[in-house]
């Protein structure tokens, strides 16, 4: 069946072992994060058998799926007041920002005779999740101190998701005097200083990761090999862990130019063309509903993506010559953006080689 998701377990193994063994050589523990492959079982088993000392997944549905893994569960995003209960019972650390969340966790887990542990996040100018005020962050340190039913497992940040804030040394050295400060301030210890995602791996390479920094959160290094601060390959990984399938279900030469007077496209957008003349297109059947057609990469170099509607991909094939006939099969590599919504996609078939 097609569309199709060829998912390589031993590649990705190979991928999690050579950046485990990275950080743990630098005494830094690795949380795999599965969100992208919506928590698949076996996807997951091989980041274990690589060498994750945690899974880590922003949907609680996925976190469901851990249970009865003797491994340590984390939840990525800041827990929803709505399902409070559920990431105490299916979690055993979350991250959180909120106090008012982390009363209401200390409340649930009283209920369920559990001591859940958090990591307090900082917002260092990224501008997504974390207390940015730093008096604010040792004052809620504090009072979460005084909840019986939870423990401050760690200090940590998120960086590169949403502002494009780049970790260096400057700034995971701050989150690094915030934990100093509250140790100080209330004589307790702080055990984990989470220093960001896969976009902080550039640092272990330049040997610039600051000491204290002893946990990361890895997702797409993993699965695509390659850190996300540059976008450049990590030695001795691959980047075809996940190779997208796609059939052909039109074969025509065409122009390149729509011809008429143009509105707007199916999702509202003003698109723009450039006349390259007639070419020999290809329509595969799968679209934006599935993929993002801007993260494909072909594997035939000869093919280009012009774009795509919410179930055709349409291609430029014209430098591929005679190599295609109407049935054919297109592969594609892809994107961290790209892979998130093929595997979610329920159209989308996940097959292991």
């Amino acid at each position: 069946m097609y569309p199709r998701i060829l998912i390589d377990l031993k590649k990705i193994e190979e991928n999690v072992d050579v950046i485990s063994s990275k950080c743990s050589a630098r005494n830094i523990w690795v949380a795999g994060v599965t969100k992208v492959f919506c928590a698949d079982s076996k996807i997951t088993d091989a980041m274990i058998n690589g060498g994750v000392t945690y899974l880590a997944d922003s949907r609680i549905q996925n976190l469901k799926k851990f249970e009865g893994i003797e491994i340590q569960k984390y939840m990525l995003r800041l827990p929803m007041m709505s399902e409070v209960e559920d990431v105490v019972r299916y979690c055993d650390v979350s991250l959180n920002s909120e106090y008012e969340t982390i009363k209401a966790i200390d409340k649930v887990a009283g209920e369920q005779g559990k001591v859940h542990k958090i990591i307090l996040m900082a917002d260092l100018g990224d501008l997504r999740e974390g207390i940015f005020d730093e008096n604010e962050l040792v004052k809620t340190a504090g009072k979460i101190l005084e909840l019986k039913n939870i423990q401050l497992k760690g200090i940590g940040t998120n960086l590169t998701c949403y502002g494009g804030v780049l970790p260096t040394e400057k700034n995971l050295n701050k989150l690094i005097n915030l934990k100093k400060a509250i140790e100080k301030e209330y004589h307790v210890t702080i055990d984990l200083v989470s220093g960001g995602n896969s976009s902080s791996l550039y640092l272990i390479d330049e040997n610039r990761m600051p000491e204290d920094v002893n946990m990361l959160r890895i997702g797409e290094a993993f699965v695509l090999g390659r850190e996300t601060t540059y976008g450049n390959r990590i030695p001795d990984t691959h980047d075809d862990t996940f190779v997208l399938e796609a059939q052909i279900i039109e074969l025509k030469e065409k122009p390149s130019l729509p011809i008429g007077e143009l509105g707007m496209d199916a999702f509202g957008n003003h698109p723009e063309f450039e006349d390259k003349g007639i070419m020999k297109r290809a329509i595969c059947a799968i679209g934006r509903q599935d993929i993002d057609p801007e993260g494909l990469i072909s594997v035939d170099a000869r093919i280009d993506v012009i774009g795509a509607s919410s179930d055709h991909l349409i291609l430029d094939m014209s430098a591929a010559g005679d190599s295609y006939r109407l049935g054919d099969t297109v592969k594609f590599k892809l994107t961290y953006g790209s892979l998130l919504k093929a595997f979610t996609s329920e159209y989308v078939e996940k097959v292991y080689v």
